[in-house]
């Protein structure tokens, strides 16, 4: 099996013979709407919506189970079978399965020997975001070189490019013919009337192309009329050798004709793997025919050309969505190979412009690995979580925990842009606390119930504050805290236990007021409510109710009595944090009280949860109380410190000499979840890793108890051959008490499978406790496993978990991005914020650095772009060095004003509490915003 080899440092890279891996896929994709996924041979769907999908929509499984591709066909006169440019053919398969030999010259015939027929060789080189793949075949004496790409101009399509090359030592004659079935409707379609939706089919053959606009969108609750036309159009060149200077062969650069029909193409009896009619002009139609009823092929049929040795013939072709009247005329200025080559370059640089962020360090695979997981949040925008093969949800959208940690990443590439984007977020929060539970497509939209089920997830309330602290961190901008947002109303009241009779939803999804006004807080009140009443939602055991599950969706059976330990640590944390940025507001904006309100008055004077949220059930008085910011911090004080002496005293486990763990979870029998019995050797530890993560992040865990949890977890949980750390031990039970989790296969999903998210996560809490070893060995784990292509079986990045196998799996559409992205940045290379100041504190290890002692990083910050370079000339690891000198854009600062006190007026840079350099903001708003700035740090012992 072959690895990949990185060919640039943008992340491009290199594979060869791609097609011996299953299940792969590559994102291509535009904000203009077109979300693509394409495999090695070209399969893989394109689709706008779930009501708009231009090629059959797959699924993982689908991948190597369906025969359709954007399949491109070559025949070559004087021989009966054609040959698909995309290796997808009948022929090809069987010549790759039997391992064909390097022997044979001509393309076997029925009945062929198929071991004495020559290999092709395949390489792929994929790049953000774009594909291609180089087909050599010497049994056909041909070379096929396709490029597929989403361009960034608009025009909602997907640009191929086939490129065939005449590697013969003499001319021969021959002609493309594509192969692309357009689909053109709902995925819903697929189980719900696909023979019948096709007869709203209405095919138009045009001089370029294929055109389908089915007469409506097919929904029995009502149908609607359809003007989104699906079209396949395309146009040929002819490229002579690269040593050749001879003027283009005269020939006809438009389709001569199609076969507007899947079974126009194949005939009777045949497939699209092995079609029956390619080259019989009897079934192709011509230019102005019409078609209707049928399913549509983009069967665009070229005059045949005689190609000499070394020249190329290439055709450029489009798939397009279209509202417009005449969507050829749209699609005629990209099929041309000038504009295809120019469309392919500005994708390249805008996407390399976009991922600011690169790292030096001392593994450049690593580096450039980065490279793709930095881009996955973009990916994760682009997408939702619904629309590559493996999917989630699988009807579009984003979920509310989703929203916020996606933000993680855009916040520290460009804080600025996602100001507006955060506060429209808030939008979503109910006056309980609880939120919709997904997104719409504009900011600010938002709708409450997936698939009609009513659902309260108890971790949904903590992200925000996570997010809009980092927000706070990056720019300083208090201010943001007191800007207003509305909240979200819908038919869910008492975080979810109830159903608001009164509320329809023609009144919309604003709260209002008993003068039917939008009540409008400020987002620090809706940040209070959210943590706040959370707090108040305790079960049996004195932690906040699990309700539908927390992060872990799979724990989704003990809406009753369960109960979480590990968020309600986080939302402990998140109080604390919130009276520590209260504070600020009063120091450094002058803030001495809010308004808040009136309802929450009942929380000021110890109420319960139940009270509060009996006077939120419908309407509210709309009127406002005066809260002094010190009484909110003593209640926001006082609430942490119960929260984490309960959890200290009462959810810790003891597990033999020097190892222990935190319990995560109560059933919904009100028991405990998690458990040690030495008496049992094989499976001594029932343990979930998400109980120790957040313990450790939020402060819950003591100091001393730590190095007990990463002994624990490295004994129990750490799996290095499946990637590193697994998400809980194998309970060996299906606990219908708990979730749903307990029925998957041990090593699957959220049953111990190595999830990255909460992996990342627990060594992201390892660093900011000041174990970066442990921490290190966390990331590196998971890296060095996927970095493998023989053992994780995916492309570079970060996939959502590792299977049983090894391989990984859900690429690219998953939140560990974005967790990686912060935790490689700001904790091992230690470019981090406070209040607005740039904080310098590196925890890289030995290995981290290249053979001269060097990592560098280049960033954003403040709209300022830096290039940090870590001279460690004694090869230090983290823990034994500290900074020594520092220089900017090649000043150099006294080290005595680096190793200040912190808050000495007199100096520019001041030590951060854990041995880091603050650099303030001032300084860096003085420096030009069109130069790029160079900071040289010297680490010393």
């Amino acid at each position: 099996m072959n690895q990949i080899k990185y060919l640039d440092q943008h992340g491009t890279f290199e594979l060869q013979d791609p097609q011996s891996y299953s299940y792969l896929y590559f994102p291509l994709a535009d904000e203009n709407g077109v979300m693509s996924s394409v495999t090695p041979t070209f399969g893989g769907d394109s689709k706008l919506s779930q009501d708009a999908f231009l090629l059959e929509p797959v699924t993982a499984e689908s991948l190597h189970a369906s025969r359709e591709s954007r399949n491109f066909w070559i025949v070559r006169e004087g021989e009966q079978a054609p040959w698909s440019a995309m290796g997808m053919s009948d022929l090809q398969e069987a010549q790759r399965m039997l391992g064909a030999s390097q022997q044979g010259t001509d393309l076997p015939q029925q009945g062929a020997d198929l071991t004495k027929c020559a290999a092709e060789s395949v390489t792929l080189e994929a790049g953000l975001l774009y594909q291609k793949v180089t087909r050599t075949a010497p049994a056909q004496q041909l070379t096929s070189v396709v490029t597929a790409f989403v361009p960034h101009t608009g025009a909602q399509m997907e640009l191929l490019q086939v490129e065939i090359r005449n590697d013969a030592p003499c001319a021969v004659t021959l002609q493309g013919i594509s192969a692309i079935p357009i689909y053109g409707r709902s995925a819903d379609n697929i189980r719900d009337h696909r023979n019948v939706t096709s007869m709203l089919s209405r095919i138009r053959i045009c001089k370029s192309g294929v055109i389908n606009t089915p007469t409506l969108t097919f929904d029995e609750r009502g149908h609607q009329e359809n003007r989104l036309s699906y079209a396949v159009f395309g146009r040929m060149e002819y490229a002579p050798g690269k040593e050749k200077d001879q003027a283009p062969k005269a020939f006809c650069p438009d389709p001569i004709g199609a076969y507007p029909t899947i079974d126009a193409l194949i005939g009777e009896g045949g497939s699209l793997t092995s079609p029956r009619l390619i080259g019989a002009s009897g079934r192709m139609s011509a230019a102005g025919s019409e078609v209707d009823g049928f399913e549509a092929m983009g069967g665009l049929c070229f005059a045949p050309v005689e190609v000499e040795s070394g020249d190329s013939i290439v055709f450029v072709l489009a798939l397009m969505y279209s509202t417009g009247e005449h969507p050829e005329v749209e699609a005629a200025p990209y099929l041309t190979t000038k504009a295809f080559a120019r469309c392919l370059a500005e994708v390249k640089k805008l996407r390399q412009e976009e991922n600011e962020i690169s790292y030096h360090s001392g593994d450049p695979a690593f580096d450039n690995w980065m490279k793709w997981v930095d881009f996955q949040p973009k990916l994760r925008k682009l997408y939702g979580c619904s629309f590559l093969p493996h999917h989630d949800y699988g009807r579009g959208g984003r979920g509310w925990r989703d929203l916020w940690q996606d933000c993680l990443a855009l916040l520290v590439q460009d804080p600025g842009a996602v100001r507006s984007l955060l506060k429209s977020n808030f939008a979503g929060v109910r006056l309980d606390g609880t939120n919709a539970t997904i997104i719409g497509n504009g900011e600010g939209e938002f709708r409450a119930d997936r698939n009609g089920i009513p659902r309260v997830w108890m971790d949904h309330g903590m992200w925000p504050f996570l997010t809009v602290k980092l927000y706070l961190d990056q720019t300083g901008d208090l201010d943001f805290l007191l800007e207003k947002a509305p909240y979200f109303k819908d038919r869910l009241i008492m975080r979810g236990e109830e159903s608001d009779d009164l509320w329809e939803e023609v009144q919309g999804c604003r709260q209002r007021d008993v003068n039917c006004h939008e009540y409008e807080g400020t987002l620090i009140e809706h940040l209070l409510l959210e943590n706040l009443i959370a707090s108040l939602d305790l079960g049996a055991h004195g932690n906040i109710r699990l309700r539908g599950a927390d992060w872990n969706d799979a724990l989704d059976m003990a809406q009753d009595q369960g109960e979480s330990v590990p968020f309600t640590a986080m939302y402990a944390s998140n109080l604390r944090e919130l009276s520590a940025l209260l504070m600020k507001l009063r120091e450094k904006c002058g803030v001495m009280q809010l308004q808040m309100l009136q309802e929450f008055e009942t929380v000021l004077e110890g109420g319960s949860m139940v009270d509060y949220c009996n006077r939120c059930k419908h309407m509210i008085s709309g009127e406002t109380i005066t809260v002094s910011i010190a009484r909110l911090c003593r209640l926001l004080e006082q609430r942490a410190d119960q929260i984490i002496s309960h959890i200290r005293a009462n959810e810790w486990i003891p597990a033999g000499k020097d190892k222990g763990f935190y319990r995560g979870y109560y059933d919904n029998d009100s028991k405990s979840l998690e458990s040690f019995d030495p008496a049992d050797p094989e499976n001594p530890a029932k343990m979930m890793l998400t109980g120790q993560v957040f313990t450790v992040m939020s402060g819950a865990a003591t100091t001393e108890q730590i190095p007990q949890i990463c002994a624990a977890v490295d004994t129990w949980l750490m799996d290095e051959k499946c990637g590193g750390v697994r998400l809980n031990t194998d309970f060996r039970e299906v606990k219908l008490n708990m979730g749903r989790m307990f029925g998957f296969a041990y090593g699957q999903k959220e049953n111990g499978a190595v999830f990255s998210h909460m992996a990342i996560m627990y060594a992201n809490a390892l660093y900011k406790r000041g174990y970066a070893k442990e921490g290190y060995r966390v990331i590196h784990a998971l890296y060095a496993h996927v970095n493998q292509m023989r053992r994780a079986r995916i492309y570079p990045g970060v996939p959502e978990y590792i299977d049983p196998t090894g391989r990984g799996v859900y690429h690219y559409l998953t939140g560990a991005g974005s967790w990686l992205m912060i935790t490689v940045l700001q904790e091992m290379f230690g470019i981090d914020a406070q209040s607005g100041d740039m904080f310098l504190h590196p925890r890289l290890v030995q290995e981290q650095f290249d053979d001269f002692g060097e990592a560098k990083v280049t960033f954003r910050f403040a709209g300022r772009k830096f290039a940090l370079t870590y001279q460690n000339p004694e090869h230090l690891t983290a823990g034994a060095y500290r900074i020594s000198a520092l220089t900017l854009d090649g000043t150099a600062v006294d080290t005595k004003v680096i190793h200040g006190e912190a808050g000495d007026p007199d100096a520019r840079y001041v030590t951060g509490k854990t041995g880091g350099v603050l650099i303030p903001r001032s300084q860096i708003m003085a420096l030009d915003p069109e130069m790029n700035h160079a900071i040289l740090i010297t680490l010393s012992s």
